[in-house]
């Protein structure tokens, strides 16, 4: 596992290109046959992907980073799966994770471990934690079970569903918040206008983009704002004093996880389209 510190607010305005993006873009997820984590001071939260192919794939803990005999002694986990059928195994408990169906896995866990139905069409799990206060219960939840409303318009190219998956009110946790936006064909926009989550971190993964397809996902200061251009299965972690948004050369999904000071989702302080610069 691999350890990420973010720049502060200051310090992000002076950085060329390639030093934003190895600060805030995760590029390399969804190896076959590996874990992929990440650790990052932001909230420490833990992002990663794991991707079985011809045998079952562990999630088992860094002792260096979370001194820690297993991985949820003081964590929880959200698993949503972007690939074919799998299945998590969490203490000897099978749960199977079609397309963008998501797993609540709660403080105490001792096993978890990761199948996929088939080797030449494998599932594609990617997974979110945050440190955890309390134990809750392990729970699976398919996505038409989610929770699902429509924003934007198509004039302001913008028209896309929100599922809540992970979130209070729904999936009990501690602190984390998942869910998945889906834009409709010919629309591009996500989150414009923009916000800020002063009391969270938010971490986006977009997906579903074409090999040559593009998103430009912005972030910074609302009068220094910075982009990065992104591919297919990438994510970036937004710390709580950066704004989000991004738009792509085509539609597609990102799944969105929060973790911080509380779990409401709709609290944010929205910008003002004149104050972006």
């Amino acid at each position: 596992m691999k350890t990420r510190y973010l720049p502060d607010p200051k310090a992000y305005v002076r950085m060329k290109t390639s030093e934003l993006r190895a600060a805030f873009l995760i590029e390399k997820l969804f190896k076959p046959n590996y874990v992929k984590l990440l650790y990052t001071d932001a909230d420490r939260a833990i992002v990663g992907s794991v991707v079985p192919k011809s045998k079952p794939l562990a999630l088992k803990a860094s002792h260096k980073e979370m001194a820690v005999e297993y991985f949820t002694e003081r964590r929880e986990v959200g698993v949503i799966n972007i690939g074919n059928t799998g299945t998590v195994n969490v203490d000897g408990q099978d749960y199977q994770m079609k397309f963008q169906d998501a797993l609540y896995i709660g403080r105490g866990t001792k096993q978890i471990e990761f199948l996929s139905d088939s080797a030449d069409d494998p599932a594609a799990f990617y997974l979110l934690s945050y440190p955890a206060h309390t134990s809750y219960p392990v729970k699976h939840i398919k996505f038409k079970e989610g929770e699902s409303s429509s924003l934007g318009s198509a004039e302001q190219a913008n028209d896309r569903t929100i599922t809540k998956l992970i979130f209070h009110g729904g999936i009990e946790s501690c602190q984390l918040v998942m869910g998945i936006t889906e834009l409709q064909p010919g629309n591009v926009w996500n989150t414009m206008g923009a916000h800020v989550h002063p009391r969270r971190t938010e971490i986006y993964m977009y997906y579903n983009l074409g090999n040559d397809e593009r998103l430009f996902h912005l972030f910074g200061q609302p009068d220094e704002t910075r982009h990065l251009v992104m591919k297919n299965r990438q994510a970036v972690i937004s710390p709580s004093w950066s704004m989000h948004s991004g738009v792509g050369t085509s539609n597609y999904s990102f799944i969105w996880g929060m973790g911080g000071e509380n779990q409401a989702f709709d609290d944010m302080d929205f910008i003002a389209m004149d104050e972006l610069r």
